[in-house]
């Protein structure tokens, strides 16, 4: 399972490298999605910009917490998914913070006016929503090691 952070985590620099090195916007697929290489010091929708190394703190806390998880509950498979999604994306948005002090984003939706993103987002994005449908709609996917369950 460790498999799909890396992955994300791969994909997420091999496309902030691209972006860096192309810079000048285009249309990947016309109206629909395009680049635009832009340099984020916040979070989502630039929320607290300026506040990288806070933000990088608060990333690792987060990674760290999610190894917890794993260590402390014996969790179905939608869930371990939306956990190793969260975790490739943070860890790749922390080592953009880390070593150039901003997040690279750059998948820009043309069809309609929206914040300029990257896969490590997208990866975030979709983990926190499928964390969201296990916590809510599934309580027993969440069992503590050694059969003890929440919910």
């Amino acid at each position: 399972m460790i498999l799909l952070a890396v992955s994300v985590l791969v994909l997420d620099r091999l496309t902030k490298i691209w972006a860096e090195g192309i810079r000048a916007p285009f249309s990947l697929i016309p109206g629909i999605v395009g680049l635009t290489y832009t340099e984020n010091t916040g979070m989502a929708f630039s929320m607290l910009s300026g506040n990288s190394m806070l933000l990088g703190f608060i990333s690792l806390g987060l990674i760290v917490l999610g190894f917890l998880v794993f260590r402390r509950y014996r969790l179905d498979g939608l869930t371990r998914v939306a956990l190793m999604l969260m975790l490739g994306g943070a860890a790749g948005n922390l080592i953009d913070r880390l070593f150039v002090g901003y997040v690279v984003d750059m998948i820009a939706l043309e069809f309609v006016d929206f914040a300029i993103f990257n896969v490590a987002d997208a990866a975030l994005t979709t983990g926190c929503a499928l964390l969201a449908l296990s916590l809510l709609f599934r309580p027993g996917a969440w069992e503590k090691k050694g059969g003890e369950r929440n919910g």
